[in-house]
Parts: C-alpha cells; structure tokens; sequence
C-alpha cells in the first residue's frame, strides 16, 4: 500500500461523514458547471476549420478532462511520449476515469462502451466531444467504429482505444481484442502501448458496478493520484498480423505496469 493510499485510507476512517458529504456536493456541482462550460465551448465550433471539427472537439475534450480530474482531487503523473499525429493508443482498463486521464493530456478520439451513452448529461456531452460508442457483440456497430477510427486518423487524431473490452481491477491484463490493430496495419500508423493504474487502487471500476456509488465515492474522499506510462511506439509493419501486433502491444503494456514507479 502507497504512502498516498494509507494517509487517504486513514482520513477516510477519521474525517467525519458530514465533510466527505459537503465535500462530495461541492464537487457534484462542479461537475454541473462544467459540464455547462463545456456544452457552450461545443456550440462555438459550428464554424470548426477542419473537415468536421474532429480536432477541435478533441482539443474542447482535453480541457473537460482536465477540468473533471483537477475539481476531484485527482493528481496525474504522466510519463512517456505523445504521439503527434495519427496513431492508436491502446491501454489497460481499469476505470470510466481511463479515457478523461489520457484525453488530459492528449488531444484524441476515445473509444468507449455503448453504455456510457445513455448517461445523463456525460452520454449526450461525449458524443458531441467526438468520443466513439460500440455496443459488444453488435458487427453493425464494430464496423462503424472502424469507419470512425479511420477518419480521425484521417484528421491526424490519435484514436484512444481499451482493447481489453471491459474494465478489470489492474492487477492483470485481459487479451486484447484485434480489431483496431489490423486498422494500424492498413492506415500504417503507429500503436503506443500505454499503462493506467490508481492509488488508491478502488478507483477501479469493474464489471456490473453501478456506476452512481462509485462516483459518489470518488466525490466525497480525499486526494487521489493516476499513474499513465506510454511507452515507445510500436510499428505495424515489424508484425505479420493484427493478432501479433495485438500480442505485442499487451506484452508491453504488462511491462508499463510493472516498471511504473
């Protein structure tokens, strides 16, 4: 256990309910007002100079996020390099806070469950924002996913994707999934295998959690810290298969996690 998750831990069992309460409400209100910020900065790109405001949104994205992790309290410690153009960035899942971490610090266009889109307020505000929804099991919806990826790396975006498929508690990483890996192959853009990991590590989100307590808990506690490492990125070329640079990607994502400090 961190030196960071024992002081939260030991608060936690000390500070009285009725401050995590006031504290979380000071939050959930922020949430609101940024929300609100962001929806007005939305409106003001109808006249975006790039073919569909893709970068645009992404750049209002990176702002939100940052915004979301500093109102909570949320420390970033982010090391490794960005892309600066087009590319995939595959990461561990660990958390519906993964893609706010990595969008605030890299303008991009983020891949998420179908399931986040029907939150209120966050759904309706992430699609606008650009973020990509894919429902598991639904090839109508892979293949407009891949047609979605393509044209951000089209507008020279990173495409943020969780090949995973679903979140886990951090300790491992599931198999990921070839999807995105074979469109680095035919774009020939480079994949940047990145590590996501929390202190404390509850921050994990996992499974059929419902999403509400978890916030409200998130809301309420004290100083939290996201560890990011990106690691140096791969090139499709040196890999005879989506399957194989899929396999090479994870391998270096486990070695992200285990080195991070």
């Amino acid at each position: 256990m961190t030196g960071l998750e024992l002081a939260r831990v030991h608060g936690e069992e000390t500070e009285p309910a009725s401050r995590r309460v006031v504290r979380g409400g000071v939050r959930v209100a922020g949430l609101g007002l940024a929300a609100l910020d962001t929806a007005r900065s939305l409106r003001s790109l109808r006249g975006a100079v790039d073919r569909d405001g893709a970068r645009e949104r992404a750049l209002v994205l990176r702002e939100a996020a940052r915004r979301v992790l500093d109102l909570h309290d949320i420390e970033l410690d982010t090391r490794g390099p960005l892309p600066l153009g087009a590319a995939i960035v595959a990461a561990n899942h660990v958390s519906w806070l993964d893609p706010l971490v990595v969008a605030s610090v890299l303008p991009c266009v983020p891949i998420s469950k179908a399931d986040v889109s029907g939150w209120p307020v966050i759904g309706s505000l992430a699609r606008e924002l650009g973020v990509v929804f894919f429902s598991r099991g639904d090839a109508g919806s892979g293949a407009r996913v891949l047609r979605a990826a393509a044209s951000a790396l089209e507008n020279g975006l990173p495409v943020l994707n969780f090949p995973e498929g679903t979140t886990t508690v951090g300790a491992s990483v599931l198999s990921f999934r070839k999807g995105l890996f074979g469109l680095a192959l035919t774009a020939n853009v480079p994949v940047f295998p990145a590590a996501i990991a929390y202190d404390p590590p509850d921050l994990a989100w996992v499974g059929d959690a419902p999403f509400l307590p978890h916030y409200l808990k998130l809301a309420g506690g004290r100083r939290a810290r996201a560890v990011l490492r990106i690691g140096e990125p791969l090139a499709p070329a040196a890999h005879a298969s989506a399957a194989d640079l899929a396999a090479a990607t994870r391998e270096r994502v486990l070695e992200l996690l285990r080195e991070r400090a």
